[in-house]
């Protein structure tokens, strides 16, 4: 078929050239004063651990915390991602959003950028107090980590791409707690936060991309509530993502991953 139309060589179009423009001015609420989230970071850990749970291989869970308490989500016997949702504890309709939280702050969150919740609630949800990953930064492929760009994996996709049925990925996984421990459903769910999980988009196809979490045991982030929060976490069945989707995984790639909510003493 010819590329022109009308008597138009489309082939040969000029099109201007433009320095790229950041599209969302960050707004007053989405600038962290580093001072006073260090300050409840600090007060936070010199308080009381409330509440440690294990999230199993494979499988996820459920917690609740109070606004300024401190969640630690550590690599707890070796490297593996995790995908998080967040609800507003008191309103389960204002959840986590990915898509804004991503052009207000980044593709992949860093330390005291925020998470923000749905239209039209519109707030923050949680801050990024701690990293002990920070100085991965972008690597030359464009990889970053804790990203907000990719979806849950979930059994659908799977099945597209492979036309096989399966029951064992994030969705499924985040849907099981959500229904077992809060009596919701699988509506509830939605995109995540994938921490550990070092992401990119390639610069020739423009495609999403991962590489292998370059976290290990002992590794840890930090957030701070700011409102009450449920909070759900997948222990990725794709393990440290070394594997692309639709792939057989081996067990020995899956770890658990370690909660622990700390809280300031009054």
């Amino acid at each position: 078929m010819s590329s022109s139309w009308c008597g138009r060589d489309f082939q040969k179009r000029e099109f201007a050239k433009h320095s790229p423009t950041i599209c969302y001015d960050k707004p007053n609420a989405a600038v962290v004063s580093k001072e006073e989230y260090d300050d409840k970071r600090y007060k936070a850990l010199c308080g009381d651990v409330i509440q440690t749970l294990i999230v199993p291989k494979r499988e996820a869970r459920t917690w609740s915390m109070q606004q300024g308490d401190l969640c630690r989500v550590t690599v707890h016997e070796g490297s593996q991602v995790g995908d998080m949702n967040f609800w507003n504890l008191d309103n389960t309709n204002e959840r986590f959003y990915s898509g804004k939280t991503r052009q207000l702050h980044a593709a992949h969150l860093r330390v005291y950028d925020r998470l923000w919740s749905c239209l039209p609630y519109l707030r923050p949800m949680a801050t990024f107090v701690f990293d002990t990953l920070a100085t991965y930064g972008i690597d030359e492929d464009g990889g970053a980590l804790h990203d907000v760009i990719g979806t849950r994996c979930d059994d659908y996709t799977y099945k597209l791409i492979t036309g096989k049925e399966r029951v064992g990925s994030c969705h499924s996984s985040l849907v099981k707690a959500v229904v077992e421990e809060r009596g919701m459903c699988e509506q509830d769910v939605h995109d995540v936060w994938n921490i550990f999980m070092c992401t990119g988009i390639t610069r020739d196809t423009d495609q999403y991309f991962c590489k292998p979490s370059p976290a290990r045991k002992g590794d840890f982030i930090e957030f701070i509530a700011d409102m009450n929060l449920l909070v759900a976490l997948s222990a990725c069945p794709q393990g440290d993502v070394s594997i692309p989707v639709g792939h057989e995984v081996p067990d020995e790639v899956c770890h658990p991953l370690k909660v622990e909510v700390f809280r300031q003493k009054l």
